[in-house]
């Protein structure tokens, strides 16, 4: 009876995972067979599951820079979301050690303060950061971009890793004191090797933000020369003649980096959030 009972659990369990990944990666799918459509295929009254006849044109016409500046906008997207995250990721590694490892007053309550973070939408430093942009000079330019990728990214990298640099004993740097090393040759050559996985996460996570950003980019950017992806794809999808297989094709290419860099950096980023749950 008991074996009857776990067996069907387990079926249970599969069938609900499988139409749970089936309702999920379906509109993924979509995209994909779509983006293989021709035009007129893929506005037909009578739609098809699988093209009916494959093409590769789609792929073609976004980066032609005559239909599509795809290239443009990848690189403006690659330059604002690499140098934002690395910035982060630095800035974050300093403040979250001395959250972590150091004492001082009004500790306690800096590190409480991050939960209100996530108490506000973005939008509401839309105004501030305008202000601050426009008096600065860097109105629509990447500069104006990476700040607010940085100052949107940079309270969650330092929560993050400070969850991260607390699992780290401190008798470890204890022990590299005595041996001479004062507290940045600590932090870069003990901590950070150690907190490897964390660093790697919170990269990702700061990238994906920054890469898929589309209300700070449309706000702060007006040149078509500067805009990022997701606004470039909204220019794209505003055309007159809307060609589905075109737009999901451009979708597509657009979510590939994040899918590429979260599948290399996959081993990293579980061991690092077991790592960061054992103490924080």
């Amino acid at each position: 009876m008991a074996t009857s009972k776990s067996i069907l659990n387990r079926v249970s369990f599969y069938l609900g995972l499988s139409l749970f990944l089936v309702v999920t990666l379906f509109p993924f799918f979509m995209m994909l067979v779509t983006s293989f459509k021709s035009a007129k295929e893929a506005i037909s009254l009578h739609p098809t599951i699988l093209p009916q006849s494959w093409t590769f044109q789609h792929y073609i016409d976004i980066f032609n820079p005559q239909i599509f500046p795809f290239v443009d906008y990848f690189s403006n997207s690659m330059v604002v979301s690499l140098t934002a995250s690395v910035i982060a990721v630095f800035l974050g590694t300093l403040g979250a050690y001395a959250l972590s490892k150091l004492r001082f007053k009004g500790r306690s309550m800096i590190n409480a303060s991050f939960y209100s973070v996530y108490m506000f939408s973005g939008i509401l430093l839309v105004v501030p950061l305008f202000k601050i942009i426009t008096a600065l000079g860097i109105y629509d330019t990447e500069l104006a971009l990476i700040i607010t990728m940085v100052t949107q990214t940079l309270p969650t990298a330092i929560f993050m890793l400070r969850s991260y640099f607390d699992t780290i004993p401190d008798e470890i740097e204890e022990a590299a004191m005595m041996d001479g090393l004062n507290r940045l040759q600590i932090i870069f050559r003990i901590t950070v090797p150690l907190a490897i996985s964390g660093l790697v996460s919170v990269f990702v996570y700061c990238f994906m933000v920054a890469w898929n950003d589309y209300l700070f980019a449309s706000i702060f950017l007006s040149s078509a020369s500067h805009f990022t992806l997701p606004v470039g794809l909204n220019t794209l999808f505003s055309t007159p003649d809307y060609i589905w297989g075109r737009m999901m094709a451009a979708s597509l290419v657009t979510a590939l980096p994040v899918v590429v860099m979260y599948a290399l950096s996959e081993r990293f980023i579980k061991s690092g959030l077991t790592a960061g749950g054992v103490k924080g």
